[in-house]
């Protein structure tokens, strides 16, 4: 299939998984996972009708906005952010969505107050409990949450997860649940009506639509749009 026709059948998974769930699919974003992908391929996912892009790296999220690869679209980063590597990211991306520790937190804000800006994140939350990813711990998260919150330059937007590799389909089912419990939790804890906290971002090629009937607001698709992902350059 070509990269339109990727677009659309994903955009119709994600709107017939929004109504099973009754959710009106206009609640749902999607987000391109651009990793290793071409500045023409992601000039083409865009003129395609794709509105936000997601970005792994900061190496190659670098190299495609000197391009101006994203004109059109909005810019998520995605990928796991080293504090050192911050001064390349905030202020050049609508939302990080990867934020995971106090320390990245602060090197958030002192470079966001540097440059006289908000910068909006997600903080990501390591609901498996794998030792192998990103993210903080589900009882780590409220004081997480309350940082962001006291922080002038940043605005915290949501949470984002990203759960074990489900060995069936719909094992994952019970992450995205516990994930929005979370987000709810967070809500009623430092929210009010006017808050800002509006974002849950979960679920990728292989489990969106699942994500979505457990209450996502952002899947982050990638292989499903683009194809298999060719060798990582150096």
């Amino acid at each position: 299939m070509s990269l339109e026709e990727n677009i659309a059948r994903v955009k119709a998974n994600m709107a017939r998984a929004a109504l099973e769930a009754g959710r009106d699919p206009a609640e749902i974003t999607l987000v391109a996972a651009t990793k290793v992908q071409t500045s023409d391929t992601i000039r083409a996912a865009i003129a395609a009708g794709i509105t936000i892009c997601g970005e792994n790296r900061v190496q190659e999220l670098t190299a495609h906005l000197d391009d101006y690869a994203y004109d059109g679209a909005k810019i998520h980063f995605i990928g796991h952010l080293q504090t050192n590597k911050v001064r390349f990211v905030v202020g050049r991306v609508d939302l990080i969505e990867s934020v995971d520790s106090p320390r990245l937190l602060e090197a958030i804000e002192r470079q966001a107050e540097k440059l006289n800006l908000v910068q909006d994140v997600l903080l990501e939350v390591n609901i498996g409990r794998e030792e192998s990813k990103g993210g903080c711990l589900p009882e780590d998260l409220p004081a997480l949450a309350r940082q962001a919150m006291d922080l002038p330059h940043v605005r915290l937007r949501g949470l984002m997860a990203i759960p074990p590799v489900a060995a069936e389909p719909g094992a994952n089912r019970r992450f995205f649940a516990a994930t929005r419990q979370l987000y709810v939790d967070i809500r009623r804890q430092i929210g009010d009506n006017d808050t800002d906290i509006d974002c849950l971002s979960m679920g990728m090629s292989g489990d969106y639509e699942d994500a979505i009937r457990e209450g996502a607001t952002l899947v982050r698709v990638g292989t499903a749009l683009f194809g298999p992902r060719p060798p990582m350059h150096p």
